[in-house]
């Protein structure tokens, strides 16, 4: 993939996949060029069995459909920055109120090999599109801001009535990001808030 925002979609379906009601994709980055990813959920989780071979993409459990290949890219892309890769797994059967799996990767965006975080924006509408019963929260933390979306709180505004996946929400979900994105890379602020999306969404509904 020449993306890691399509990596990190493969990887949040699995969290779909689990089950999970909620998938947090967090992202640090630090002004020395260190990137630490992580994509959280409450789902399943994985028995040590599963989670021994997570990232073998031969391997599976069941005889119809072999496991994908988001792990495993994801760790050759932390790996070939001389970066690191982890996943910790915590079953309902063994913690019904701390099940689900947590995927780590750390990179260093100075090398060559590094590869760019790409659209997360439309990363991001595609997961709350094709599943909006699902909450996702994306963080990336940046040297001088931090862009956020959490559609806890886009529900919060919305209310019951309006749903995530509806077309103007996503295209303001895609515009409220990308603006975010834009703003860092020219040194501004956000401007941007919850609150337009809550103007917007009620004069529409007059």
């Amino acid at each position: 993939m020449k993306e890691l925002s399509l990596n990190i979609l493969d990887v949040a379906m699995n969290s779909v996949a689990a089950g999970a009601t909620l998938v947090q994709i967090l992202i640090d980055e630090s002004q020395t060029g260190k990137m630490i990813l992580r994509i959280v959920d409450n789902g399943c989780g994985m028995d040590e069995q599963t989670l021994h071979h997570v990232t073998d993409p031969f391997y599976t459990t069941r005889k119809t459909r072999k496991v994908g290949l988001g792990l495993p890219f994801l760790r050759m892309t932390a790996e070939q920055t001389g970066g690191t890769f982890s996943v910790s797994s915590t079953t309902k059967q063994q913690d019904p109120a701390n099940a689900g799996t947590t995927v780590c990767a750390t990179y260093d965006t100075t090398h060559i090999d590094f590869t760019p975080l790409g659209d997360l924006a439309s990363t991001m509408e595609t997961l709350i599109g094709g599943h909006a019963q699902i909450d996702f929260l994306l963080e990336h933390r940046l040297p001088h801001c931090v862009i956020k979306l959490d559609t806890r709180e886009v529900r919060e505004i919305l209310g019951k009535e309006i749903p995530l996946d509806s077309y103007e929400v996503l295209a303001w979900i895609k515009a409220y990001l990308r603006e975010q994105y834009e703003q860092q890379q020219i040194g501004g602020t956000q401007t941007v808030s919850y609150t337009h999306l809550r103007a917007h969404e009620t004069r529409r509904h007059l």
